[in-house]
């Protein structure tokens, strides 16, 4: 199954694309693998925030990093015009706005992990660094970092 029919067939939806006001650059291309962070999960609109393992649980936290691979995904998308176009999901970096004695950043990270297996299966498979934060920026409770090897084109990979 494409990686766009099961994300319709889950339910999937990207979210509006949205661009960051700041000097840095949301997609930036590096030869054969484009690098972006999604910073935040948002709620309602607004971040996300909280310390999970505090005012969040591991399981909401566990749902705030699926979203912010839904929103990765969806820059993704919109970077590249077509997710056929990923090789590989290489590393992801997920940090938890975690309360002290918080151990379970790791469980956290699984949100997003699956997802890309459920979306990209082998191709989904990467190296992942995940631990908890004293903070993160706007006090969001997930941020992941994305390293993605792309193709020139779609003939290479099918999603």
């Amino acid at each position: 199954m494409s990686g766009y029919r099961l994300c319709k067939s889950i339910c999937l939806k990207f979210p509006r694309r949205w661009s960051m006001a700041t000097s840095r650059r949301l997609c930036p291309l590096c030869g054969p693998a484009i690098l972006f962070i999604c910073r935040d999960e948002k709620k309602d609109g607004k971040p996300f925030s909280g310390k999970v393992g505090q005012e969040i649980t591991s399981a909401e936290g566990r749902q705030a990093a699926r979203d912010v691979a839904i929103e990765l995904l969806a820059t993704l998308h919109g970077a590249l015009h077509d997710l056929n176009r990923v090789k590989r999901i290489v590393r992801l970096l997920v940090l938890v706005n975690s309360a002290p004695g918080f151990t379970e950043p790791h469980e956290v990270a699984n949100g997003a992990s699956e997802l890309f297996l459920e979306v990209f299966g082998e191709r989904g498979a990467h190296a992942r660094t995940a631990f908890g934060a004293a903070q993160i920026p706007f006090g969001s409770c997930v941020e992941i970092e994305i390293i993605v090897e792309v193709s020139d084109s779609d003939s290479e990979c099918q999603v």
